[in-house]
Formats: C-alpha cells, structure tokens, sequence
C-alpha cells in the first residue's frame, strides 16, 4: 500500500457536478455515509499518487466496469467504464439479470491498471489500461470455468503473482471457501489449480469477496462473511500465502444502523491514514458504498470505531474527512443529462450489449433519439427486452423528470417510449401509438422476472407529440408516476407503485422506446433531456 507511482486522470477538467439529491461532503472537514448513495456493488479501490480510482460490480449492464475518480475518498466522479461491450458478445445482446461482472479488483503494477473481475458462468477475466478514463484492453480469460469469483491479484517481492478468490454455490457446487492460485509473471494464466486456504462453513458462513494484501510480512485477505446484509468483515493474516491464516473480525454493525458492512477495499492516504470503502445492502436502493476509518493495533485492522475497546469496530455515519493534503470541490456522480453533446451521460448503461440502432445523440437538436426497437419473441415483458437505458437510484428520495416528442411510425401501431423503473417488478408511463393517435398510458409489470404480465391503462390522449414525464420516489422507494403538458402542474397516475429489487442490483430509473411488430422503419422519441431534482 501506498508505494505505486503518480499516473492517470490528473485533474478533473470539467466543471463539477453536484447531485440536487445527495451530497456526502458536508463542506465543514466532515462527511456524511454513504459517499456513494447509489448502488455501487462490491466496491474496490485503490490511491495512485494524488489519485483515487473506485470500480464495482456491473452484471449484465453495459457499458459495465464503471471507474470512478476522487481526490479525497469523499467526492467521486465517474470517469469512464472498462467495459464497452462485454463477452462473450452473442450471450450478452441478451438480457442476463444477475449474470456478468460480479465483484472485480482494481490494481497498478509496472505503470498499469488492471481489473480482474469475473463472470461466474464463464472463469476469470483481466483487461488492463495505461489511463483508468482511457480504453482498456480486450478482456483475456484468465482461468476459465463456473462458479470462480471475486478474484484479487497480489505482486509478491519475489515476483511471483497469486490470485485470490472465492466460489459461487450456485455454479460450483461449494460456497464458504476462499482459495489462492498462482499466476504467471504477466498476470494473464493461472499457473497451478488453485488451493483452498481458509474454510468459513463453521465461524464465517458465506465468506467470499476476498481482498488480497501484504503488510510487514503478513499475507492480509480481507473478505466479508456472514451473508451480504447480515454478516461481519473478517480480516486473516498468514506469513505464508497458503497458510495456515488467523481469524480476526475487523467490523460488525455493532449498535449502528449500517447492516451487514459487506466487501470493499483498504486504501491509505499520502498522509499515512488509513480507511476502508465497504457497501451496505438497502434492498431496492441497491449496495450503496460507505467510507470508514481504520487502524492498525498489533497488526490486525480495527475498521470504523471500536465502541467497547473489543477490537471490533463499528461503522460511523458521520466522520472527518480523510486528510489527502488538501481540500477539493464537491462533487458527485452524474445524474441529470440535457443531452446537448455528443455522447451520453456516463451514469446510463442498457441492459444487454447495446445497437448502434436503438439511439442517437444530436447536437443540433439537443435531445437523444430513441427508436422504437421491436421486443423479442421471447420477452415476457420489460424484464427481458434490452434496449432499456437506465441508471441507478441516486439516493432514497428523488425526483426524475424528463421532456419528450414521439413521432411513432404511421404504419405501425403500439409503438411507445417513455419512462419506467424497473426491478424484479417495474412500472412506467409511456407513449403509445394507436390508430386514434397517441395516448398516455401506465403499465405495472409485478413478479416481471417470474414471467408475469404487464397491466395496462389509458389515462389519457394526447392533443400533440409532447409529454413532460416525472417519477417522485420518496423513502422506502415509493414511486408515483405523473405526466403534465406544459412542464408544470403534474397529473397523478395511478397508485403510488413500490419499487423492486433487481437480481443483486436495486432498482433503476430510465427511459425506453419499444414496438412489437417487425417493419422495415422504426417510430422514435426524442428526449429533450432528463433532470434529477429533490
């Protein structure tokens, strides 16, 4: 920790964004949790330099790998996606909820950036980067096989390379047991089969997303046990890579309101401190990641604050901010989007690799076109349609508004485009064409993942092509829809709906433009922008 060299993203040249919804930097020397309100699971992280660079988990949203900056371990931007399409790219044009990128690891060694990040029903995956914003390299398949996940490299000194790792129950058969292989010089290959070197089936059930490390000889594996919401952080310290390690429970949730404080990442800053980004699971929400302070007594980590002197900590959910040298601006993720360059948001992922049909951003006009692409034969529902465009809830009570014009196809009817949020069960308020013109319409798709149909409901005719649609979600992800014709009194649709889960992601808020009929022209939308407000 804390050797590597200054490289990557210098400075931020754009003008920071500031969430309306959530700011963590309460701008006095103190922060408040989580640092990232938004689902951000299985967080790692490391300091390169002045520079701090976040990764998560992604599944099947794409593009995926999202890498995110900070100066000060409180106020992140993200910077781009290591990710663009991803592999195997026939299996993901589809949607694959709950499968792709699970829990990954960000490294630099030898002036480089490298992910490992594995897919469960494919092996372990490394792409690598010489600037973490920049183009990352085409994934190699580093070990190939199900159910090898949460992979994390380690340099040793005498330059052999060890990976480790954990196992997913549902594809390998076994859970509740961490392993180690070795690697070749280069990082790429497994070299030996791999060892199991820690058992958790008896004190640490469900132990998996191990972070690799090494401090004053010891070989540390940080890695969460106990279940993502109800379990503990465990530490083990070996003087030998494959063991024998000790056990030491670093932080629980103790008497604080943060449940189950899950796998992240140990980083330290240039001023020797030292702490620890960890995600909280708050179902629809979504793993929302949290910055805790850590020390070092007797060479085992206390993480948070240890209340009763037991050596466990405890997480905090307001603190000092982490001492880097200096202060930085305030800044969060993006959220809103007007839609005015040429590219989209970073914030918006699909859900499957994407087309280079389903939109397009135009300057001169300053909206993002979305056409209308038909729904597979196969689709249930929205659940299994990909073209959807969305991002994660930014924080527990928000806002979503966006303006819209919907030109649908003449020939065709049952076009629509609109806005949803979209979970194991979702809800959305929509254009749709029909041969009497455009209506406004709501549709509530519950148990969507189990196959059920979406219900559907006329609220009203639209007089033109323009529709302002909102979704207010207030605390416990309550969701009322509404849509307005000038931008400003809103009229109500339907009941509140409550807001579902995704498969090991929260809920997501975007946009989508569908047909059902196969024709050689496609009807479009064009969104003017869309705005996160409180």
């Amino acid at each position: 920790m804390g050797q590597q060299k200054v490289t990557g993203k210098k400075d931020n040249p754009a003008k920071p964004y500031v969430s309306k919804v959530w700011v963590s930097d309460l701008g006095n020397g103190t922060f408040k949790n989580p640092v990232l309100d938004a689902d951000y699971s299985d967080p790692d992280a490391i300091r390169v330099g002045d520079d701090f660079y976040l990764i998560a988990s992604s599944f099947d949203a794409v593009p995926g790998l999202p890498v995110l900056h900070s100066r000060d371990l409180v106020n992140w931007r993200i910077i781009g996606h290591a990710l663009k399409r991803q592999p195997p790219f026939d299996h993901f044009s589809k949607t694959q909820h709950g499968n792709g990128v699970w829990a990954p690891a960000i490294r630099y060694h030898n002036n480089e950036f490298y992910i490992y990040y594995p897919d469960p029903d494919f092996g372990i995956y490394v792409t690598k980067a010489k600037d973490p914003a920049g183009v990352w390299s085409d994934p190699v398949l580093v070990e190939s096989g199900q159910g090898l996940i949460d992979p994390c490299p380690l340099w040793d000194e005498d330059g052999k390379v060890y990976l480790a790792y954990a196992y997913a129950g549902s594809r390998a058969g076994i859970k509740s047991v961490l392993a180690v292989k070795e690697l070749n010089a280069a990082g790429t290959k497994a070299i030996t089969a791999g060892t199991l070197v820690y058992d958790g089936h008896e004190t640490d059930p469900t132990i998996e997303g191990p972070k690799l490390y090494k401090r004053n000889g010891y070989y540390y594996i940080f890695a969460p046990a106990g279940g993502v919401s109800t379990g503990w952080q465990l530490i083990l310290r070996s003087k030998n890579i494959y063991g024998p390690y000790e056990r030491h429970v670093a932080m629980d949730q103790g008497k604080s309101v943060v449940n189950g404080p899950h796998q992240g990442a140990w980083v330290n800053t240039q001023t020797g401190e030292d702490w620890f980004l960890h995600f909280q699971d708050k179902e629809a929400y979504g793993r929302v990641v949290h910055l805790q302070p850590m020390k070092w007594i007797n060479d085992w980590p206390v993480i948070g604050i240890d209340q009763d002197g037991d050596g466990i900590g405890e997480p905090v959910l307001t603190y000092k901010k982490p001492n880097v040298g200096r202060t930085y601006p305030i800044e969060t993720p993006a959220e809103s989007d007007e839609f005015d360059g040429t590219a989209l948001g970073l914030q918006w992922q699909w859900q499957a690799n994407p087309r280079a049909t389903w939109s397009f951003l135009n300057p001169a006009l300053g909206a993002l076109r979305l056409y209308t692409h038909q729904i597979p034969d196969s689709a249930r529902n929205y659940w299994d349609v990909p073209n959807m465009l969305l991002q994660k809830f930014p924080t527990e009570a928000f806002v979503a508004t966006t303006k819209l014009k919907f030109t649908p196809n003449p020939k065709l009817e049952n076009e629509k485009a609109g806005l949803i949020v979209m979970g194991m069960s979702y809800a959305g308020i929509s254009l749709r064409s029909d041969k009497n013109g455009i209506s406004v319409v709501y549709g509530i798709c519950k148990s969507a993942s189990q196959g059920k149909a979406e219900s559907e409901k006329v609220i009203a005719q639209l007089p033109g092509k323009e529709v302002y649609f909102r979704v207010t979600v207030s605390k416990g992800a309550s969701c009322q829809f509404s849509y307005s014709l000038e931008g400003k009194q809103f009229i109500d649709v339907g009941a509140a709906f409550q807001a579902d889960k995704g498969q090991w992601i929260g809920a997501k808020v975007g946009l989508f433009a569908t047909r059902t009929s196969k024709i050689n022209d496609a009807g479009y939308a064009d969104f003017d922008w869309f705005r996160v407000t409180q």
